[in-house]
């Protein structure tokens, strides 16, 4: 039987590049690359052996800087060396705000072992997308939403039924994301519910003084889903 940690990767890798998109904006898969490959199939390897149901965490879409190097969903070259233990050798970059609010929510979880045990961290849409060589949303222009709509369907069904997640809940990490997950879902019917956070990167940005709280508020909620249970 063919486990997460095969799935995933061939899901990656495998997933279509999407029709024309409007003019400046770009799609990328990183997952092109045989590093950025190699680092995902470590880290899936390590964290998702064990082939369980598991609650999904879904993004927007990746960024250049976290899931665009490392292959890995809102986890940066320095946390995937640091609490993962994975890539010590990949040059660290810049540090990517999403990152640094997560791996605060994984600590206070358990750490990534016990963490990953519960939940599948990853994106509505799984390609990285640039504007002008900027990270840009799939939701950042009504022209790009529309044309993505169909990949964004296809995404969300695969991740669903290829990769085995539970079906009673599934959590946005963004407000604007959660109001076209659910809108997915009413299309779709995959998930029981849809619980929705404010985005990582949001809380990091513009509520970073309220930062413990805002990691508390995570850890309350996702520790409060059935099966989960707080582990601090």
């Amino acid at each position: 039987m063919l486990t997460l940690a095969t799935r995933l990767p061939r899901f990656l890798a495998e997933f279509p590049a999407p029709p024309a998109l409007p003019a400046g904006i770009a799609a990328h898969n990183p997952f092109g690359e045989p590093a950025v490959q190699a680092l995902a199939q470590r880290f899936a390897d390590t964290f998702y052996a064990e082939d369980r149901p598991r609650v999904a965490l879904l993004g927007i879409n990746p960024g250049r800087l976290g899931m665009g190097r490392t292959g890995v969903a809102f986890t940066d070259p320095a946390a995937l060396a640091g609490p993962c233990g994975i890539a010590k050798d990949l040059p660290a970059g810049r540090p990517e705000l999403s990152t640094q609010f997560v791996y605060r929510v994984v600590a206070a979880l358990g750490g990534p072992a016990e963490f990953y045990r519960h939940f599948f961290l990853s994106s509505l849409y799984p390609l990285v997308l640039l504007n002008q060589g900027l990270n840009y949303n799939y939701y950042d222009s009504p022209a790009l939403l529309k044309t993505l709509w169909p990949d964004l369907q296809h995404s969300l069904q695969q991740q669903v039924q290829q990769l085995g997640l539970r079906r009673d809940v599934a959590v946005s990490l963004g407000k604007r994301n959660g109001t076209f997950l659910q809108k997915l879902n009413d299309e779709l019917g995959l998930f029981e519910r849809v619980v929705v956070l404010d985005h990582p990167r949001y809380l990091m940005q513009y509520r970073r003084r309220e930062l413990e709280a805002n990691v508390a508020k995570y850890v309350e909620v996702l520790g409060s889903l059935p099966g989960i249970g707080n582990t601090n």
